[in-house]
């Protein structure tokens, strides 16, 4: 009598390990990338955010601040991500509020490193090398 085998051979593994192998080099790239841009929309928009709340800061003080809790912010994004910071002229009549990446894979992106925005709505972008394309960092 001749016994059937169950199981799978060490080639059937080794096709499905290759398989597996294959879909993840694809689609681990594209996942970061996605992570990237969720991160930088997340910081566009808390920039936007907090750029506002500058502006009502201005109207009831005529001054704008430097602190985030007069704002009503937190200085983070919220994925913990980016860090923002506030830049004032010394007459207190201009702002410039910028976020950097602190943690995750944006902090390892070289094209947006930092984000950028001013009281005058004028949006920046900065990379490894200089100025970035303030359109692809900013998602538009």
């Amino acid at each position: 009598m001749l016994k059937k085998q169950s199981g799978f051979t060490l080639i059937e593994l080794m096709v499905a390990v290759a398989i597996v192998g294959i879909l993840a080099s694809i689609a681990l790239p594209n996942y970061t990338e996605y992570v990237k841009r969720a991160s930088r929309a997340e910081a566009a928009a808390a920039l936007l955010d907090a750029a506002n709340k500058e502006e009502q800061f201005f109207v009831d003080n005529r001054e704008y601040t430097k602190t985030f809790s007069d704002l009503g912010i937190e200085n983070k994004t919220e994925n913990k991500h980016f860090e923002l910071s506030i830049e004032l002229n010394t007459e207190k009549t201009t702002f410039t509020i910028t976020a950097k990446p602190i943690a995750g894979v944006v902090k390892d992106d070289a094209d947006c490193k930092e984000l950028s925005i001013t009281d005058v709505g004028l949006k920046g972008a900065k990379g490894k090398k200089g100025n970035s394309d303030i359109n692809y960092c900013w998602g538009r």
